[in-house]
């Protein structure tokens, strides 16, 4: 059963889906210096407001605008769920935490905000987006770092191409700027100091970025049925993990490889069908060089490819959504985003430096996540009937 997406809703630094896709197009970034924290000093961030984002408000944001853009009225009440997060609430649960450390702190505040806790756990994005929606659907909240999004998406394909559902909304949210987070990353030298450069040789490494992408997936049949706008086809994903270390990918990149084999065989395609790669692209030193091997050896014909990180900053485990929703835009207006942030690179890639009209028919996109996580998913243009 061949599964097509019929909406799109995305929230990054840049705005909201169009605004972003514009400021991508002429190579800006809203990566700035910001200040969130009184306890840490200043650095790059990809903030969409001036402090951490609420991610209720987020997700609603997100899904609101993916069911308007596909034409459909809510509720929906058989509609499957997949959404999901790489941090959710953690930065609400610090402040939580904070609140409880305080000598001021009662026992009869702990136990007021108690159910305050319960609303904070990790599947609770995909919950809120549930009831948003009205469905009494299947709703799954999966986690694999930063290759979460792209594992989201996959997951609600095989719900549709089994025939379990019709529609399913899927993609992830993220707001994972907090201290314990910019801790963590500075404590593993991961943090860049200006900027994020990806594929370029005076990259620094990856800069935090909020956002949220959500897709409507459908079955073509049933998409077909109610007359609605196709953005593109979801061909096929691969799925694998590295079982070689909690942050660092395996260089040698045998699992990473076999993530895209298996993307391409399900897909139907091979290495010389595909138009772009919407690349993971996180301005670290590893992660660079690991994806430009991987691209190398198993795309010889030198396929364009650009990273959005440079422009929206490091999502987590919603970048693979929003490079997704990127590559459905490569596709709708036949054009390739730049790799915002390149300067010169040591790679002998063919990036794309600035917007660059193409014959886009076929796209990759791609994300690693701690843990070794690999995903990888084929976009595909929609011409004349499925």
């Amino acid at each position: 059963m061949k599964v097509v997406v019929t909406g799109i809703g995305l929230t990054s630094a840049l705005g909201n889906l169009y605004q972003s896709w514009e400021k991508l197009l002429k190579g800006k970034s809203a990566i700035k210096f910001h200040q969130p924290f009184a306890e840490l000093p200043p650095l790059p961030l990809g903030i969409i407001n001036s402090q951490p984002v609420d991610l209720t408000r987020l997700t609603k944001q997100v899904v609101e605008t993916a069911v308007k853009s596909s034409g459909l009225t809510l509720p929906l009440s058989e509609c499957g769920v997949v959404v999901c997060s790489s941090r959710a609430y953690q930065g609400m649960l610090e402040r939580f935490a904070k609140k409880q450390l305080s000598l001021n702190y009662q026992l009869e505040n702990l136990e007021k905000d108690h159910s305050s806790f319960i609303n904070l756990l990790p599947h609770q994005p995909a919950i809120f987006a549930a009831s948003q929606l009205g469905t009494k659907g299947l709703v799954l909240a999966p986690m694999a770092a930063c290759a979460t999004g792209i594992w989201a998406i996959a997951q609600a394909v095989d719900l549709i191409e089994t025939g379990q559902y019709q529609q399913v909304i899927a993609g992830a949210v993220e707001s994972p700027i907090t201290p314990l987070t910019i801790a963590g990353f500075r404590k593993m030298g991961a943090l860049a100091q200006t900027g994020a450069y990806p594929f370029d040789r005076s990259r620094e490494g990856l800069v935090l970025g909020e956002g949220g992408s959500i897709l409507v997936l459908e079955s073509a049949e049933f998409a077909r049925q109610r007359g609605a706008k196709i953005y593109g086809q979801i061909r096929g994903f691969g799925l694998t993990n590295d079982a070689n270390h909690g942050i660092a990918p395996d260089l040698g990149g045998k699992s990473a490889m076999l993530a895209i084999a298996q993307c391409l065989a399900r897909s139907g395609l091979s290495a010389e069908d595909i138009d772009y790669i919407h690349a993971h692209g996180t301005a670290t030193q590893l992660n660079d060089r690991h994806e430009a091997n991987l691209i190398q050896q198993i795309f010889p014909q030198k396929v364009a490819v650009s990273s959005s990180k440079g422009a929206t900053g490091h999502t987590l485990g919603a970048s693979g959504a929003l490079g997704v929703a990127f590559c459905l835009m490569a596709i709708e207006h036949q054009i390739l985003p730049p790799c915002v942030g390149l300067n010169e690179t040591e790679f002998d890639l063919d990036l794309v430096r600035y917007g660059r009209e193409s014959q886009v028919k076929n796209v990759l996109c791609l994300s690693f996540g701690f843990g070794g996580q690999n995903a990888a998913l084929v976009i595909s243009r929609v011409s004349g009937l499925l």
